[in-house]
């Protein structure tokens, strides 16, 4: 295999519905390449993409799958990527690396839930689309509805390229209006005839042949100039046109295809060569500080991690795209994230689960290598001096959460390794011990999503696992002031324990004033603060202890082990064992014993004097709440916002675009368990959903009487 130069490498991401054919063109254009000699199927499962059992389990696409394929003296990096957003992890690790999208749209659905998201995260990301419609030859194929439900879901301009001569069944011919050509393919073999256009679809052509000129010469005044000059433009301007209109998202070409019988295939790869943006032409990579890193083979080598794998017999894969420079084999680079050297001992290109040994790959393209050592997802490898951290992937934030654990205790220390593994390979897969929970909680971006991996779990590691709701973490604090005191007293021969502390507690807040006047025993009491620490607890909110002390009643060594004892508390609070937060306390007087009192006595007598006036202060449990954002179709929307307020949702308002509502609520995370899967029930998987921390709040009193009622059984049965 020839080593390519930066100019002759195109990159693209095949996106779109599942079941659209996104793996099957990518297995047509592997055969076009002469990579492959036989195309298979995904029912034959024998792909090149979607290669792995569960893969094969489910008929689809799981995980992203790079390919590579060689046409016209050019190499085409080509990510197959999963169709469903509960994979979608893969589908921005995809994105960091190609310039270009090819969205595939299926010729008897139209604009499926899979392509309007993709083609959304393409327009967050800033990258070029095409459009391809694909299984023009079914029964079932509708090239104008398709074309219809393109322009109405589409933010950039559908511009036709192609349009077909004979949709469904006997389809194997179809014009092109930028070659103003007529291709007609034999049976399923690839082999196509190139022809004139017949008189009866001549003034069809033209007109199209016309708006395409058109909609290329708009992204360029020189190009605008002469076609109002000449009326029209040369092929070659109309593909300059065409290829500056995509890279600035201003246009997206339509093209014709069966993959399946291999039609227009070839004419799509063409395109892609001709019009689609170089890497060079592309956006460039920035560093962590915001700095372009151009796409040149003459600079210093930077290489870009996006994904990595465990795979049988291999071990660990690093797949990434040279950003600068060129990488060669036996090269020392240095990883900017964790310091190490690397030795690059092994370079591949990939096509699925088939690997093609090169000597070196130049700025742009994407490749594979073996037994790194420490490196993982969102790393940078650099030349040696050169230094240079590139930014990381930026994944979506998780939407499903669930507890796990090994049904056998023995498996549980291998579960962990696993698990954290998974999470190396995946970042958009989030894995937590809760010590506070005492719980492993696993995120994800669905509830397939974390299923995949429990089934690899089960099948590939032999261990069961089972899924099961996970705990909030519910803060406690209170809501008035109040007093107590409490004496710890202890003899056991010798020297006993003695301790006593008196206290007033109430809710803190910032700004507030000073300690003043409290009733104490039914008097007002004026209390002088002698020193105060404030403490920023970890889990969130503030400790504000003071000492008011006076006459040395409670010796300031002792002072320590009071709020030792209350930290200790407030970590597993008195309602429900949750985390206390936002809290003054002012100690003003206590006893000591000349002999039996010591910091465990005072520690004790602090920790239950806190216990007491939290009871006494109108406790209150605070639940987290989640800002949750629904984008739904406008005729689904009554039945997502009822559901939402089944949840307890606050909703906070509305607005519109492009034929979806966006719902914005703020949800009590509590009721959003398997929120996703009911989300996608009830809009056929139409809908999808972001959510991130808002704030803690009171819970309802009915809510906070179950959660003590609940707390107080499990208390019991423990």
């Amino acid at each position: 295999m020839k080593n390519y130069k930066t100019s002759e490498i195109r990159n693209i991401v095949l996106l779109g519905h599942s079941g659209s054919g996104k793996t099957t063109l990518a297995e047509a254009m592997a055969f076009e390449g002469k990579v492959i000699d036989r195309r298979g199927s995904v029912e034959a499962e024998n792909t090149l993409s979607d290669y792995s059992d569960v893969e094969h389990l489910y008929k689809r696409s799981i995980f992203s799958t790079m390919l590579y394929t060689e046409f016209m003296n050019n190499k085409l990096n080509i990510i197959d990527a999963p169709g469903s957003d509960d994979f979608c992890g893969s589908l921005f690790s995809a994105f960091k690396v190609a310039d270009t999208g090819i969205l595939v749209v299926n010729a008897t659905a139209g604009v499926e839930v899979g392509t309007e998201i993709h083609a959304r995260y393409a327009s967050k990301l800033g990258k070029p689309l095409i459009a391809a419609v694909n299984q023009l030859d079914n029964e079932k194929a509708n090239w104008e509805s398709t074309v219809d439900s393109i322009k109405a879901s589409s933010e950039l301009r559908p511009v036709l390229v192609q349009y077909p001569v004979n949709a469904g069944v006997g389809f194997d011919s179809f014009i092109d209006v930028l070659t103003m050509k007529m291709y007609k393919f034999k049976a399923d073999t690839g082999e196509r005839t190139e022809m004139e256009i017949p008189a009866e679809e001549m003034d069809k052509a033209t007109e199209l042949h016309n708006e395409l000129v058109e909609a290329a010469a708009e992204n360029e005044e020189v190009l605008m100039e002469k076609f109002f000059e000449e009326g029209t433009l040369p092929i070659q301007d109309v593909r300059r046109g065409l290829k500056l209109g995509i890279a600035r998202r201003g246009i997206m070409p339509i093209f014709c295809l069966s993959a399946r019988k291999d039609i227009g295939v070839k004419r799509l790869m063409e395109f892609v060569i001709n019009s689609a943006p170089a890497p060079a032409d592309a956006p460039s990579f920035v560093t962590v500080e915001g700095k372009e890193v151009k796409t040149d083979s003459a600079a210093p080598t930077t290489i870009f991690i996006y994904k990595t794998s465990l795979e049988q017999h291999i071990g660990e894969v690093c797949y990434f795209r040279v950003v600068s420079g060129r990488v060669t084999e036996g090269q020392e680079l240095v990883n900017q994230t964790t310091g190490n050297k690397e030795k690059i001992s092994q370079l591949f290109c990939v096509a699925g689960r088939n690997r093609q040994k090169v000597t070196e790959l130049e700025a742009g393209d994407v490749g594979c290598t073996v037994k790194l050592k420490g490196t993982k997802v969102s790393h940078t490898l650099a030349q040696v001096g050169y230094d240079c951290k590139l930014a990381p992937i930026e994944f979506p934030a998780a939407r499903y959460r669930c507890a796990i654990r090994a049904k056998n205790t023995a498996d549980d220390e291998k579960l962990g390794e696993l698990l954290n593994r998974a999470a190396m390979d995946d970042p958009s897969i989030l894995v937590e011990y809760s010590k506070e929970l005492k719980q492993i909680i696993m995120q994800g971006q669905g509830e397939h999503h974390l299923n995949i991996l429990k089934w690899q779990l089960t099948n590939h590691n032999k261990i069961d696992v089972e899924f099961f709701q996970p705990r909030i973490s519910y803060r406690e604090t209170i809501t008035k002031t109040a007093t107590a005191s409490y004496t710890h007293k202890k003899q056991s021969g010798g020297a006993g324990q003695f301790g006593k502390v008196s206290m007033v507690i109430e809710p803190y807040y910032e700004g507030m004033p000073a300690p003043g006047k409290y009733k104490i025993d039914g008097k007002d009491t004026v209390l002088n603060v002698k020193q105060t620490e404030e403490h920023e607890m970890e889990w969130g909110g503030k400790l504000v202890f003071c000492s008011a002390i006076v006459g040395g009643a409670i010796d300031a060594r002792f002072m320590p082990a009071i709020m030792k004892g209350i930290m200790e508390k407030m970590e597993e609070g008195p309602l429900t064992g949750s985390r206390a937060r936002d809290i003054r306390v002012v100690v003003y007087d206590g006893k000591m014993h000349p002999v039996d009192s010591n910091e465990l006595s005072f520690k004790l007598a602090g920790r239950n004097a806190f216990k007491d006036a939290f009871k006494d202060a109108g406790p209150k449990i605070m639940e987290p709440i989640f800002k949750v954002e629904v984008m739904v179709p406008g005729e689904q929307m009554g039945d997502v916002m009822k559901d939402l307020q089944n949840r307890r949702a606050m909703i906070e308002g509305m607005s519109s675009s492009k034929g979806f509502e966006h719902l914005h609520a703020r949800v009590p995370l509590a009721e959003l368990y398997r929120y996703s899967t009911t989300l996608s029930s009830l809009t056929s998987g139409r809908a999808t959903y972001t959510m991130e921390f808002a704030s803690f709040e009171q819970t309802p009193a009915d809510v906070q009487e179950k959660l003590l009622k609940a707390y107080a059984a499990e208390d019991k049965d423990e």
